[in-house]
Formats: structure tokens, sequence, C-alpha cells
């Protein structure tokens, strides 16, 4: 095991003093260490009623803290030993009036009561956030949308610990993000209390309400889904507890509480992962869409567990889930990854060379050239140090920085640390425009990776 030196978090000078990508997000001066969420949602008439509880922590000398809310309005703001908290709230932003000016490690506890018709925000990656279904609705927060359902510092670095609690009318299930505590009736209305345990980025949460029935698919594998789509959910999914275990032997163990898919009704553009957590679309129940469940649960190691720290590096993130993908069709004996990308190299030679993924803008961030370039990335290495070092590396990797967030130049760092020299390659695929040829093919490539990796 590679010694990082660090288990809760990013350095922050790897950190620019606003994100780049998201410069009107977040704020630096305060970290939010747990949110307890307590939700009352009516689906008919698309009314979200909130009282969010943030336990906050102070990390720069501050008079006032702003918290990230967009399209809900806040009707009582209040600082635990405060009669009454001073605020004002405009478009994107809630700002509170502090008691005194805080210094760096003191901790405040704040409570927002708010309400309204949650909606999607409009933003350069089309709309994102709270958005209706035709019997429900779901939350797709990636990389700003959080704001649209409950306040938050909705910053990718700033992982906290979560309660919610989601009221809604009998007819419907609600499911979030975590671990189900409890599920009561009353008065024609069902209370479900979820937990989450890990440090969450505030994207990576969600609540999902439909006409869900729920199943297992094993011990670890919870589906929720309409029970018109049985049949096809069934066929869909039951190649996943196999992916699980041979993504464990790649990437080590699984590394979050739960495991829940939920499937909606409607036709989603596309999947969405969050912590723990998985929605697919009634579109995504197709043979084609395999490669998709395999990205999608590749994200709780990468992304989830192993997190960006800033939007530029999402190819940490996309890459590995992508070249997951390869490794899965490579396990069952479909596809060698090496074919897969080969071909993803040949596709990608006839497209514009003018993506640097280590900092592709804002823009092209979730541009399909990313995922794949950052994929061909892993198997220029892969092929440069041989199977077992690589997966050796891989697990390394998720191990020491579970529940931690990560850069590029983290990557490199640890790379460096574990003793390869690949400073040349890393540049070249990360940093600049043209495509590299990928490495010679040498047979070892072409077998799976073993289950118990020799040291």
């Amino acid at each position: 095991m590679i010694d990082t030196g660090r288990r809760d978090g990013v350095d922050r000078e790897d950190v620019p003093a606003h994100d780049t990508y998201t410069p009107q997000s977040g704020d630096l001066s305060f970290d939010v260490e747990a949110y307890a969420l307590d939700l009352s949602y009516r689906v008919r008439t698309n009314r979200l009623e909130g009282r969010a509880t943030l336990g906050i922590r102070i990390l720069a000398a501050t008079s006032s803290i702003a918290l990230d809310l967009v399209g809900l309005r806040v009707s009582r703001v209040r600082i635990a030993g405060q009669r009454r908290t001073p605020h004002t709230q405009g478009p994107r932003k809630l700002r509170l009036t502090l008691p005194r000016t805080m210094q760096p490690g003191e901790s405040l506890t704040v409570t927002i009561e708010y309400a309204g018709a949650p909606a999607p925000r409009r933003s350069r990656w089309g709309t994102i956030g709270w958005e209706e279904l035709t019997e429900g609705s779901l939350v797709a927060s990636q990389p700003i949308g959080a704001p649209t359902w409950f306040p938050c510092n909705d910053r990718p670095d700033n992982r906290a610990t979560y309660g919610i609690r989601v009221t809604t009318d009998a007819e419907y299930t609600a499911v979030a993000t975590g671990v189900l505590q409890s599920r009561t009736r009353s008065g024609g209305q069902v209370t479900a209390e979820y937990a989450i345990g890990v440090p969450t980025a505030t994207y990576l949460v969600a609540v999902y309400v439909g006409q869900f029935e729920s199943h297992r698919l094993d011990e670890r594998i919870v589906v929720a889904s309409p029970p018109s789509l049985r049949a096809d959910v069934k066929r869909a999914l039951g190649p996943l507890p196999r992916m699980m275990t041979a993504f464990e032997e790649r990437f080590g163990t699984y590394p979050q509480e739960s495991c829940t898919i939920v499937v909606t009704a409607d036709p989603l553009e596309i999947p969405l992962e969050a912590q723990g957590t998985a929605v697919f679309g009634a579109n995504h129940l197709d043979p084609d869409s395999e490669r998709l469940v395999a990205h999608e649960l590749a994200h709780q190691w990468f992304g989830n567990s192993v997190g960006v720290a800033r939007w530029r590096d999402i190819w940490l993130n996309e890459g590995f889930a992508c070249y997951a993908e390869w490794l899965w069709f490579e396990a069952i004996g479909a596809e060698t990854a090496d074919a897969a990308a080969r071909r993803a190299h040949a596709g990608l030679a006839d497209l514009a060379q003018d993506l640097v993924i280590s900092d592709p803008g804002a823009d092209l961030m979730f541009d399909d050239r990313l995922y794949k370039r950052g994929a061909l990335t892993l198997h220029a290495v892969r092929l440069t140090i041989g199977d077992d070092p690589f997966f050796d590396l891989v697990r390394d990797w998720c191990s020491a920085y579970v529940n931690a967030c990560v850069t590029t130049e983290d990557f490199r760092r640890f790379v460096d640390g574990a003793g390869h020299d690949l400073e040349a390659l890393l540049d070249a695929w990360l940093d600049a425009g043209p495509l590299p040829s990928l490495p010679p093919r040498p047979d070892a490539s072409k077998r799976p990776a073993k289950k118990k990796s020799a040291r």
C-alpha cells in the first residue's frame, strides 16, 4: 500500500479560490459537515416544503456566509442561540449575517425553512436539478443542481454526512440516497428516512419519488422500479451482482454503505449516479445499455468514493468509469479491453484534437471525447506497466483516497510514488491536445486481471 499521508480530503493549495468552472457556486469561508433535511413533497402540485439543519465549521474569519439556493423561497432562518438571524435572498444565494465575526475552527448550527415549486435550473450544461416526471420526480444534480431542492454549500470538495426525511402521498414511494432507516405511514402519507454516513458531495445526493416496488438482486443490491417494468428490470439488471464481483476484484471492496438502483417509468436522456445509488430510465433496459449499468456502478468507486475536488479534474471520474465498461466486457469474455480501447482510439483520431482532458474547460467537461480519452490514458498506463502492477495501482488508489477528494496532481504523485516513471506518458495523454498513439499490445494485455495480484 502506498501511503499518501492524507485521508480527509484534498490539499487546499491544489484548489483555486473558486472553482473556475462553477465560479458562482459555493463559499470557501466554511464547510458544511452535516445536513439534516426534512422534506414534504406533493406530487400532484409539485409542492416542496423543507427544513434544512446544517452543521457548519468556519474555515476563514467571516461575519457572513452564503448558501446556494435556487427557485425556492426562504421563510425563516435561525442560527442556534439566536432569536432572529438576519438574512437576504437573491436568485442564487441565501446570505446569513453571523452574530459576530467568527474565526477558523468555530462551529454553528443553522436551520432554514423554505418552500416552493422545485424545478431544474438552466445552465451551460442544460437544465439540471429537481425534475418532475409523469408520476413523480427525480434529482439529477451534476454539477450544480443541488440548490434546486435544498440550501447548501455547493462545492464538490465540501463533503458532508446527511439525514434525509421525505414525506409524500401514500400512493408514491420516496427513495433517497443513503441507507433506509424507516418507512412509516400516517394519515394518507408515507415518510421515508435515510442516512448517509460517508462524506458525500452535494451533487451526489438525490431523492426519487414514483410508484415504485422494491426487490433485492442479492444481499447488497436493491432495485426500486415500477411494477409494469418488472420483467425488463430483471433481465437488464440481472448482471449487477456478477458485475459487482468483477469490479471488487479489480478496484477493491465496494466502498459505499448501500447499492440502490432506481428505474423510472419515464425515459431519461442519460442514467446518472448518486452516492450508493444510480437512476436509469425505462429506455435503459435494453441490451445495448449494459455498458451504462457498468459505468454507473463503477462511479461508486470513481467519483463517489474517490471524488474530484474541482470540476476540471472530471476525467478522474469519467475516464475510470468508461474504462470500467471495457473491463466488464473483458471480464465476461465478450471483448478485451485492448480491443475496445483501439476501437475508441480510432474513433477519436477522426475527431478534433483540441480537448485537453486535464483542463477541458467548463463547456467541454462532459464531452464524450474526455470520457474516451480518460479511459485510453488508463489503458496506456496498463500497457506500459503490465496487468498486475496496473490493477495493484488502481486498488491502492481506491484504498488510499476512500471518501476523499483528489486532483490530477494527486494522481500524478500517486503514480510516481508507486515507483512508475510515467511523467512523459501522462503529460502526453492529459496535457496535450493531439492524440498520442497507444503503446504496443503485449500478450499479457489480452488476459483479464487476476483476482489476487502477485506482491
